[in-house]
């Protein structure tokens, strides 16, 4: 018999129709959890009610464990585990409740964390005060092309780890992994200050944020290990998803019309083999709701809870890629670098655009 009960709560809409207005990650989550014997699905939540009963349909749910609230679920069904897939902007109101309710003994949360800092620390301390584990989806740490670029730079392979190269996706969304993994590759340290500045002409628009059109950012870490990030359209700064440099080599990431992962060692580059996996996954996943990457994060949530250890996907140690992700948009706003503790910040790209500080055109309907 299973472990553990599991609620989700935010199911979102068709899974097989995904807009910005959401990817229904809940599908995702729900379908690792009935991938891992120690979970047992038995119930769910969402505000729409046709997304909720469409949901259950699928995972085989009764109608009396499908709910339109979360506090109403909580106090019916008493889960062991809730996963948190609602859009980001009530992710801390979900996660607090949740954590207070005395109910729960773990919040698997969907990325990013929050829409402004403080309320990423707020669930991060919640969570810590009522002795509620807090996990955060950064499955792209478990995917075979990050994990043995990690190992790598452990075993010396490249010499001293000195600069983490990003050149995939955007700064906040994507950011949510690409800042993350940086920070995996650096044993998780937290950063000393950031630097950044962005472009936004045209207007972008994603579970209720915006989005920049192109950024380019450089932090540095408290061991001096540099993070520097350029996306956006027209800016191929960086050839490959990640190149990470040390004193020694460089290793690849997803390079530009080259090989997922590449070790290139005096002057010599070889393809190292990852099982046919890219960064975002295995070709088996084309026939899934997510990928074999959410399947390794709830396990790693469940081992967690399991032996008392912390998580790498922890929400503790997600606190410092959202360090750098709002400092960043903190340094644009400032004008300026910005050091690091952040204090006090709520939405600086937000608190931008609503000023007029950035004027996006608006994209045609």
């Amino acid at each position: 018999m299973a472990q553990y009960t599991v609620a989700v709560i935010g199911t979102g809409p068709d899974p097989r129709n995904p807009t910005v207005e959401g990817f229904a990650m809940g599908y995702r989550h729900a379908e690792a959890y009935r991938e891992n014997d120690d979970c047992r699905l038995v119930a769910c939540v969402d505000v729409v009610p046709e997304n909720a009963t469409a949901f259950a349909e699928t995972f085989g749910l009764d109608e009396e464990r499908v709910f339109e609230d979360y506090e109403t679920m909580l106090a019916a069904v008493e889960p062991d585990i809730v996963s948190v897939a609602v859009p980001p902007a009530i992710h801390e109101m979900v996660v607090v409740d949740c954590a207070r309710s005395g109910v729960v003994d773990a919040i698997h949360c969907e990325k990013p964390m929050a829409l402004s800092w403080p309320a990423a620390q707020r669930m991060v301390q919640t969570c810590w005060r009522r002795d509620v584990q807090l996990t955060f989806n950064r499955q792209r740490r478990f995917g075979r092309p990050f994990v043995a670029a990690n190992r790598l730079i452990a075993k010396g392979a490249i010499g001293d780890l000195q600069r983490i190269e990003i050149g995939w996706g955007d700064f906040f969304d994507t950011g949510a992994h690409t800042v993350d993994l940086a920070g995996m590759f650096n044993d998780d340290r937290p950063a000393e200050w950031v630097i950044a500045q962005l472009d936004y002409r045209a207007e972008d628009v994603r579970f209720g944020a915006h989005q920049e059109n192109q950024m380019f950012a450089q932090w540095r870490y408290d061991n001096g290990v540099y993070g520097l990030l350029s996306t956006g359209e027209g800016t191929p700064m960086v050839d490959a998803a990640f190149v990470l440099r040390g004193t020694e080599g460089v290793v690849r990431i997803d390079v530009a019309d080259g090989p997922t992962l590449e070790h290139e060692h005096d002057g010599v580059r070889e393809t190292v083999n990852v099982d046919g996996e890219t960064i975002h996954g295995t070709p088996e996943d084309d026939d899934r709701f997510g990928s074999v990457l959410q399947d390794r994060s709830v396990a790693s949530a469940i081992e967690a809870l399991e032996t008392g250890e912390e998580s790498p996907i922890a929400g503790r140690v997600g606190l410092n890629t959202t360090e750098v992700l709002f400092g960043g948009y903190e340094s644009v706003r400032r004008r300026g670098r910005v050091d690091l503790p952040l204090d006090g910040v709520e939405s600086p790209f937000e608190t931008m655009v609503e000023s007029g500080a950035l004027s996006p055109a608006p994209t045609d309907e």
